[in-house]
């Protein structure tokens, strides 16, 4: 077999040790290690390999903005801030027709804002809204729904660990993409809302309606959000004006949400050091995906997949939308089998050096960073696509009341929405760009 050949043949591998339940880092560790033994037929090369990407990957100062905005997380968590969020928004919308739902929404986009991760805002978030919106007659599959749907925010608001990796695959600037994050991360709660209100007309018994509170008090809640402004305002001001890096920045955010944590009462000996632990354990995680995807990724270079690809794809002759069309359609496709991060890391390497020939009218750097923002959303879309979305599955470990099927009926209706925001940034990449061509 050509190196050609061996590399298009670890696709099917890849595939069948992912289907048969192997962690999906592993599997790309091992198809990796294994290809680069029978690309060059020797071990050293494996071997070498193995002593070189483990110490860069794991020393990359880079990654290391990881595990601060995991931290960040869990002490936002435990300083109620994620609380104090919902009660303020509620206050403001619950009122309203589908007014809670709508309330769980801006909360979910508010803790993404100081989180990063669309499965720790949807569990955080399912925690504090899901006995409110019982409580005011929301069917469960309705709940369920908007607040898996919600915690997709989680990735695409900045920042975003996804993006993170992104920048750090195609050498981009991490605060550029931060910024060009910004315009679809609010046009993504609003179309969330817009599709709660047409849900609740054409469902009207999946949603009471609760009092509407005084003005006094709406007041008072929404000044229990100062602490979420000022670890934004400190964390992504600080790094547009220049004070610092995004790593630094990440580390200003861990600092100041476990203060602001400590001073509420929520962060105790024992908290901390289970805010610790599980950041190791999801850093870890991250990490060892990242490294599998390393290992992976360089057999595939070895063998010039990524490289015959694109020749082979620009060869075709079809235009660079109908192109872009095909892979944000395939992007759907993995979305139902596997998680964001690993789809990022198994599909940037291939998908990224295609898009870069082709011309969209953007300079390369514009493309670069378009073309992020929309595979996030993409991905985002996979994580509440049924039958496998994985905000889906942490949702309903959350309810067992509701039968998943319900949640598959509503959820479609948040999928739409997000179909139909992709079709707007693909067709006017000037709305993700905006605030870039303002600011750089």
């Amino acid at each position: 077999m050509t190196n050609l050949e061996i590399g298009l043949t670890s696709f099917p591998v890849l595939l069948l040790m992912i289907f048969l339940r192997i962690p999906i880092g592993l599997s790309m560790f091992l198809v990796g290690l294994g290809g680069l033994y029978f690309v060059t037929g020797t071990p050293n090369m494996a071997m070498a390999k193995l002593k070189n990407e483990t110490y860069s990957t794991f020393s990359s100062y880079s990654l290391s903005i990881v595990p601060m905005f995991i931290l960040m997380g869990h002490f936002a968590t435990l300083g109620g801030m994620s609380q104090a969020l919902f009660k303020a928004a509620e206050a403001f919308l619950g009122h309203r027709k589908g007014g809670v739902a709508m309330a769980a929404v801006g909360a979910c986009a508010g803790f993404g804002s100081i989180c990063g991760s669309s499965l720790a805002t949807a569990a955080t978030m399912s925690q504090v809204a899901l006995p409110e919106l019982r409580r005011y007659g929301y069917s469960g599959g309705f709940s369920t729904a908007t607040l898996a749907a919600g915690g997709t925010l989680g990735i695409l608001i900045p920042p975003s660990v996804i993006l993170v990796i992104y920048a750090i695959l195609t050498e981009q600037n991490i605060a550029k993409l931060f910024l060009a994050a910004f315009v679809p991360g609010i046009l993504a709660a609003i179309g969330y809302m817009i599709t709660i209100s047409i849900y609740v007309r054409m469902h009207p018994d999946s949603a009471g309606v609760r009092e509407p509170i005084p003005m006094g008090e709406r007041l008072r809640a929404l000044a229990d959000v100062w602490p979420v402004l000022l670890v934004f305002v400190a964390v992504v001001g600080g790094i547009y004006a220049g004070v610092f890096t995004p790593t630094e920045g990440a580390a200003v955010g861990a600092f100041g949400t476990g203060l602001i944590a400590f001073l509420n009462g929520g962060l105790t000996k024992s908290s901390l050091i289970g805010s610790f632990t599980a950041t190791a354990k999801n850093t870890a995680m991250i990490f060892f995906i990242v490294l599998g995807a390393g290992f992976y990724n360089g057999f595939l270079a070895l063998t010039q997949v990524p490289q015959e690809l694109s020749n082979y794809v620009v060869g075709l002759g079809y235009s660079p939308w109908a192109i872009l069309a095909i892979i944000l359609a395939l992007y759907l496709v993995f979305g139902c089998l596997m998680d964001s991060l690993s789809m990022i890391l198994l599909t940037i390497p291939i998908f990224f050096p295609i898009i870069s020939t082709l011309d969209f009218g953007l300079t390369m750097e514009e493309t670069a960073i378009w073309f992020g923002i929309i595979v996030l959303i993409v991905v985002e879309v996979g994580l509440i696509t049924p039958p496998v979305g994985m905000n889906l599955f942490v949702i309903n470990s959350m309810d067992r009341l509701t039968p998943m099927v319900e949640t598959y009926k509503a959820v479609m209706y948040f999928v739409a929405s997000d179909i139909v925001r992709v079709v707007i940034l693909v067709a006017f990449p000037g709305i993700t760009l905006f605030l870039l061509r303002i600011f750089h």
